[in-house]
């Protein structure tokens, strides 16, 4: 089942809705939409849960919005979804920017309908390098970015596809239909939301956020992720979670494929068990 909500700003969110059980909320990456998760939501409705993921505004079916494209939105956002939809006892599961979503959501709104929680390759605790983050990312790296997202996005987003999934490491068997698959969701995100997006997922800092999250968390990440290196986003993220469970997957990239899927598939349902 799809269906779409208005929020309180009047952007028309669309998400998905499968299956029954305990709710398992996805919010996905920059520039992508609900679609990425499908795998991963059909898994978990076939093992007795709800599964329901979301376009975040600007992206996908949502609306394109000209406002509201920063963290506190998204989050408003997603509680305006679990509200809309009555959950309680949610699993919140966020990659990459969706990550840093769910983060921000349980600072801001509390954990009262949320029973734990996944962030996968995500942003959080802060991506661009500071006197106070050394080791993070330049912030060339970040306006190259907005330059190709400016300049000829269709081409950026094609390129981007490979180091996304680790296509471009010596021995990967690259799939040409998964980078096709990549570049389609990414070219329905509204220009002007993934523009703005880019400041969010590398400027903002979630470190109180974190030290806000008082349900369990699973940590996972790939070693060989070059979107969000590993070192400066899982293993301080693990640090400052009072609750948390770290996962390395040998050889994963930043996007789910081959043996980092089947292994991150496995965790999240033993994760959703326990």
């Amino acid at each position: 089942m799809t269906s779409t909500f208005t929020t309180t700003d009047g952007a028309e969110i669309f998400f998905k809705d499968w299956g029954a059980g305990q709710p398992v909320v996805f919010s996905h990456g920059w520039p992508l939409n609900a679609d990425a998760w499908d795998d991963q939501a059909r898994l978990v409705a076939e093992h007795g849960y709800r599964a329901i993921a979301h376009d975040r505004r600007g992206h996908g079916r949502s609306t394109q919005t000209w406002d509201g494209n920063h963290m506190d939105r998204y989050a408003d956002d997603l509680a305006e979804l679990i509200e809309t939809l009555d959950l309680r006892d949610a699993v919140l599961v966020g990659h990459s920017t969706g990550g840093g979503e769910v983060a921000r959501y349980l600072s801001r709104h509390g954990s009262g309908r949320v029973a734990k929680a996944v962030l996968l390759g995500a942003v959080p605790p802060v991506m661009v390098k500071s006197e106070t983050n050394p080791e993070g990312t330049p912030m060339e790296v970040f306006d190259g970015i907005r330059t190709g997202v400016a300049t000829d996005r269709s081409q950026f987003y094609w390129d981007l596809s490979e180091t996304f999934y680790g296509f471009n490491r010596s021995g990967a068997v690259a799939s040409e239909g998964m980078r096709r698959a990549f570049w389609r969701l990414s070219m329905q995100a509204g220009v002007r939301a993934a523009y703005e997006c880019i400041t969010q997922f590398s400027e903002t800092d979630f470190t109180e956020d974190l030290r806000r999250i008082d349900v369990p968390v699973l940590v996972a990440h790939g070693d060989d992720d070059q979107i969000v290196p590993l070192h400066d986003s899982a293993v301080k993220s693990a640090e400052l979670i009072k609750n948390s469970i770290l996962r390395v997957y040998p050889g994963g990239a930043h996007g789910l494929h081959g043996e980092f899927r089947t292994a991150f598939e496995a965790d999240l349902l033993e994760f959703l068990k326990n």
